[in-house]
C-alpha cells in the first residue's frame, strides 16, 4: 500500500517541529529558524507528485547553503522526546531518510542497509554505526522486518 499524508499526520509533524504547514494544492511547507545558532530551514513535503513514472510522497528540505530530497517518502515518526521528524523511503532493502529537528537542523542518510537498523551497533564501525542508530527509530515502519 502506497504511503499518504493525512491531516492528522500533518498535525503530528507541527506539534514535534512547533511549527505550522502552510498548504497550497499537494504541497505543505514549513519554516524553521532558531536565532541563537543562526539557523534557517524550509521542510516541504509533496503529498503526491509525479516523479519519472510514478506518483509517491517527496520531502524537501532547503537551508541558506544546501538542499536535500527524499523521493518516494514511506513513513515518519515524529518524536516528542527528541524533537525531530524522522522521514524514510525504503526500496530493495535500503533505507534513505531525512531526520529534521526543530532548532532548524537536519541530517541525511541515504542506502543504509536496512538490516543495521536491528543489528549490534557495537560490531559497527563509528562511521556506519551512526547511520543505524539514527533510522532505527524508524524500524518499525519498514516492509519486510
Amino acid at each position: 500500500m502506497k504511503f499518504k499524508f493525512t491531516p492528522k499526520k500533518i498535525s503530528e509533524i507541527e506539534k514535534v517541529l512547533g511549527a505550522r504547514f502552510a498548504k497550497r494544492g499537494n504541497q505543505y511547507r514549513m519554516l524553521l529558524e532558531n536565532d541563537d545558532l543562526s539557523r534557517k530551514l524550509t521542510l516541504e513535503i509533496f503529498t503526491d507528485i509525479h516523479m519519472g513514472p510514478d506518483q509517491g510522497v517527496m520531502v524537501n528540505v532547503y537551508t541558506p547553503s544546501a538542499h536535500a530530497q527524499l523521493h518516494f517518502c514511506t513513513g515518519f515518526v515524529a518524536s516528542d522526546v527528541l524533537g525531530e521528524v524522522t522521514f524514510i523511503g525504503e526500496n530493495s532493502g535500503r533505507i534513505s531518510g531525512i531526520i529534521v529537528e526543530k532548532d532548524a537542523a537536519y541530517s541525511v542518510y541515504s542506502n543504509v542497509d536496512a538490516s543495521i537498523l536491528s543489528g549490534n551497533f557495537t560490531k559497527l564501525g563509528p562511521e556506519v554505526m551512526l547511520s543505524g542508530i539514527a533510522l532505527s527509530l524508524a524500524e518499525h515502519l519498514l516492509e519486510n522486518k
